[in-house]
């Protein structure tokens, strides 16, 4: 309880916590300033928001500085809980409190406008206007929203001008046609040549177009078709034909699962520290029609099923949506009344699931490429912002180390160490040690003397100390490192952690509990990736030791040859397969007469 007794506001918070009905609906913190910092739903009011001060302390450091800011609560009671996920996505959009999930404006994609006018148009545009006009998107690539208007161009007659065709302005004789009339792509309203009627009707079906409904045009296209065939008018017959070709080509080329799902929706989502990207998949006759990418910043390090839920929320209240099968990964907490979430588990359902995770995945690569491209170091400087609060570390670790030890049984012992900048690799920097005061698998002994080495050189060369040395291994490890660096006077210079495979367990000197960081945290990712490249920077040299040592072992059991001759062998003829094929002249030129005999002598009896 010591929340209770030790906030600054608890005397005015009191009454207002007790006197919150069990009912559900939404509640907002707000801050001394009289701003609102959080807003959130709940099935029972009172029950979450007494959470949030019936205990020391929470698991978010997040979620306890915003706990010692709130000075005031304000709640709604609402009938349902989706009415309380509904008003909470509307009063965060409102007020973009600053420790709610931010969600990312969507006015930079292009949408597809019929007008609200006389003769509707139809047109791209990236600013929706609330005048009773219909949009169709947002669609992603800018090129998919331009073949879609390619056919429906081909496919239908309809005005591309600004003219104000008001029924006035028509009957006065205002307008002349243009070329397009007479190119045939316009059907010439603008002097009364067609009626307000048919005009409307051809946008009703674009409008099918556009929602996905093929089907039903390609329908309505076959059933004209048979009326001109069936009057004698075989050159319309024949055009409207070409059109139905058109639309079954365009509808092959978008189905991708099974034609039988009419119409779902597809939610997917992927996260990492601070965002969380929903891919949302529209299909309609097993074609995608619709796809969208909603980025959400995290405040209060919220799970992927609150960011699912209100990702659902938002994109079907954005698109008007009244689908009633939903494809998620995971079930939300808040039912929507007549929908029905399905968690697949195989079958075409579970691809399209597999592909709206790809979109979320590529949507993550895009956008990282893109800041990069930007501001290349603002991702390493991030990354390593994040390190060091993950790590409680007193220095930004803008030069990382990482080592490792290597060795079969004991024998040809090495150990490598990898060398990050910036959270990247520094290649040119990577070092092995040969391992030369051991003897036996002793790794914890081999792993002192490679930190030993490195630093002791580094300190009499005056050369730039890291601020983070990871080891990599468990408490064994990790003392073994802190030995080394305690002969050089250096343990208090240096931040240094090990990582035990197992269960990825961080370790501190002196500190016996292990902490756990998020499987999905950058900071965890970027150490192994470190542990990883020096494994195999170590392994690959240590490979190269063993073959080299059971080359020189295989010639110096030969009686009569020393290790010296051993040496000067392999230099010249690289390996035992190379000394084989050399010749009598050869082997006496690099080794002398005697010994080229005894080798000679020893390859005959073999």
């Amino acid at each position: 309880m010591g929340n209770k007794q030790t906030h600054k506001y608890w005397e005015k918070l009191d009454p207002i916590v007790r006197a919150i009905p069990g009912k559900p609906g939404v509640y907002q913190f707000f801050d001394h300033h009289g701003k609102v910092i959080y807003v959130g739903k709940a099935k029972s009011l009172s029950k979450r928001v007494a959470s949030y001060f019936g205990r020391d302390s929470h698991d978010s450091h997040r979620v306890n500085l915003m706990v010692r800011k709130i000075a005031d609560i304000r709640y709604i009671v609402v009938d349902t809980e989706l009415d309380a996920l509904l008003l909470e996505n509307n009063l965060i959009k409102k007020y973009q409190p600053r420790y709610n999930v931010l969600l990312k404006d969507d006015k930079t994609f292009p949408w597809i406008c019929i007008k609200n006018e006389a003769f509707p148009r139809i047109f791209p545009t990236r600013n929706l206007v609330r005048d009773g006009s219909r949009y169709f998107g947002p669609y992603a690539s800018v090129r998919m929203m331009n073949a879609l208007l390619d056919l429906i161009r081909q496919l239908f007659q309809y005005r591309t001008c600004r003219l104000n065709l008001s029924p006035e302005n028509i009957a006065a004789g205002k307008f002349k046609v243009c070329l397009e009339y007479h190119l045939g792509h316009c059907m010439g309203p603008c002097e009364g040549l067609q009626k307000e009627t048919d005009y409307l009707h051809t946008m009703q079906q674009i409008e099918q177009i556009l929602k996905g409904n093929l089907k039903s045009v390609t329908g309505e296209l076959k059933r004209l078709m048979g009326q001109y065939a069936g009057s004698y008018e075989f050159e319309k017959a024949n055009l409207v034909k070409e059109r139905i070709q058109l639309l079954e080509r365009f509808q092959s080329k978008s189905t991708v699962v099974n034609p039988s799902l009419s119409n779902v929706e597809v939610y997917s989502i992927l996260s990492d520290s601070d965002y969380g990207y929903v891919n949302y998949l529209r299909v309609v006759h097993g074609a995608i029609v619709q796809s969208h990418t909603l980025e959400m910043r995290k405040r209060l390090d919220e799970e992927d099923n609150e960011l699912l839920e209100m990702a659902i929320a938002e994109l079907r209240q954005r698109f008007e949506s009244d689908v009633r099968e939903v494809i998620v990964p995971v079930r939300p907490g808040t039912s929507i009344p007549g929908v029905r979430y399905v968690v697949p588990q195989r079958g075409d359902k579970k691809k399209l699931l597999e592909l709206s995770e790809r979109n979320a995945k590529y949507y993550r690569l895009e956008k990282k490429k893109r800041q990069e491209l930007v501001d290349p170091s603002r991702h390493g400087r991030r990354l390593m912002e994040q390190i060091r609060h993950d790590l409680r570390l007193k220095q930004l670790p803008e030069h990382m180390e990482c080592f490792d030890v290597s060795n079969t049984q004991g024998n040809h012992m090495v150990a490598a160490m990898v060398v990050f900048r910036e959270a990247r690799p520094s290649k040119k920097d990577y070092r092995h040690f040969n391992i030369r005061t051991v003897h036996g698998p002793n790794d914890y002994a081999a792993m002192e003397e490679a930190v030993f080495r490195r630093y002791k050189r580094l300190t009499q060369e005056g050369g730039d100390l890291p601020q983070l040395v990871v080891v990599d291994g468990g408490k064994g490890q990790l003392s073994a490192a802190t030995k080394a660096l305690e002969k050089l006077e250096l343990s208090n210079a240096l931040a240094v952690i090990g990582i035990a495979k197992r269960l990825e367990e961080i370790y501190f000197p002196g500190d016996g509990i292990p902490l756990y960081i998020d499987k999905k945290s950058e900071t965890l990712k970027v150490i192994q990736r470190m542990r990883d490249e020096a494994h195999r920077f170590g392994i690959k040299h240590h490979r190269v030791r063993r073959e080299k040592g059971s080359l020189q072992s295989e010639l110096s059991e030969i009686k009569g040859i020393g290790p010296i001759t051993v040496r000067i062998l392999l230099q010249k003829f690289r390996s035992v397969a190379g000394i084989k094929k050399a010749g009598k002249e050869a082997l006496e030129k690099v080794a002398g007469p005697a010994k080229a005999k005894i080798l000679l002598e020893h390859f005959d009896r073999e």
